[in-house]
């Protein structure tokens, strides 16, 4: 049996403990640098489903040309969520990670036009303004990972008409972090900036890992046009 197919519930669950006790920048990289070997076959033990929702929420409200289209993928780890948008027509996508791991692992799944290493909040987006058909993030929106005022940039980066896909977990733990985001959010519609699509809350995200928790926990997709 390899190491991959060994992978439990309880060692998973350590894991991500694991990561929630990261305080800096540099102590989450290193730990998503570990991460990236087993990443997929422990989000696989999750279920995780915020990939596969992003990438339906964006199938199911794109009206333009889904091979021509130029999808960027922020936190695009090692590519759960372009290889999605891929098995639903799109082709051609722009990755950004902070990870030099998981940017490996995205370079060896050939899904990516260009991918550049960042580590968000810190420098500005590295990408062209007004340029991508459709700007996902899904999973780095959450307590401990990246303040909520990267969204301004992600809204910068969509071209006129271009959607806005972004999640978050809705857990305990993470109230506070949803609260200020959809604040953020609101602010940017109410500059003019983007009009929403679809906001659609989940009942069953991932499995739970916290002692406190049962089952699954929620989580929320959000999908804005810029205008």
């Amino acid at each position: 049996m390899s190491a991959a197919e060994s992978r439990t519930f309880e060692i998973v669950k350590d894991v991500v403990l694991t990561a929630h006790k990261s305080c800096t920048t540099a102590e989450k990289i290193d730990f998503y640098n570990i991460w990236a070997r087993t990443y997929e076959q422990d989000q696989a033990v999750l279920d995780y489903r915020g990939p596969s929702m992003a990438a339906k929420a964006i199938s199911t409200h794109f009206t333009g040309n889904r091979q021509a289209a130029v999808v960027l993928d922020v936190a695009c780890g090692t590519g759960l969520v372009s290889d999605l948008l891929k098995k639903n027509g799109f082709r051609h996508f722009v990755g950004v990670d902070a990870s030099e791991a998981m940017m490996q692992r995205a370079i060896e799944s050939g899904l990516y036009d260009d991918l550049k290493l960042a580590v968000l909040g810190e420098k500005p987006l590295p990408v062209q303004s007004d340029h991508f058909d459709v700007v996902v993030i899904v999973g780095a929106l959450s307590v401990g990972h990246i303040d909520v005022k990267v969204i301004r940039e992600l809204c910068q980066a969509a071209k006129q008409g271009g959607l806005i896909c972004m999640t978050t977990r809705g857990n305990l733990d993470n109230a506070s972090y949803k609260a200020d985001l959809e604040d953020q959010i609101k602010q940017l519609e109410e500059e003019g900036l983007w009009r929403c699509v679809e906001v659609r809350e989940e009942k069953e995200w991932e499995r739970a890992v916290r002692a406190y928790e049962e089952g699954y926990i929620r989580g929320c997709v959000y999908v804005y046009e810029k205008l």
